[in-house]
């Protein structure tokens, strides 16, 4: 790897910590991290209050709200309801449960160092 890909791949990591340390603070459990298939990846994967949350994580130091919006756009929320669609195929124990997606905005400009946006988007 690469010293500029490694150091993008440690700050990934290292903006998703935080976000499960925000995460576990405020009463939820970390089920899973990274979940991978082919069409896709869910940084975190939570529960609270019986309410299943996929979570995106997005460390953008040097973005802004607009960034943020351009790369959450349409084509990444259905390839995280994508995602979480086999997750719950694998999982079914969690099919009862309401589903969310929320996601955490790390370190933009303008905005606190963890930014929760609750329901950001449906299917």
């Amino acid at each position: 790897m690469t010293p500029k890909v490694r150091s993008t791949v440690q700050k990934g990591h290292e903006g998703e910590d935080r976000a499960v340390q925000y995460l576990e603070s405020h009463g939820y459990e970390i089920l899973a991290r990274n979940f991978r298939t082919r069409g896709g990846e869910i940084d975190i994967i939570a529960s609270k209050d019986d309410v299943l949350v996929f979570v995106e994580v997005k460390a953008l130091p040097h973005g802004n709200t607009e960034i943020l919006a351009h790369e959450l756009n349409l084509r990444k929320q259905q390839k995280i309801i994508e995602t979480a669609k086999l997750y719950l195929e694998k999982y079914r124990q969690y099919n009862s449960r309401v589903i969310r997606f929320d996601v955490l905005a790390i370190d933009v400009p303008g905005l606190e160092p963890v930014h929760h946006i609750v329901n950001a988007f449906s299917e």
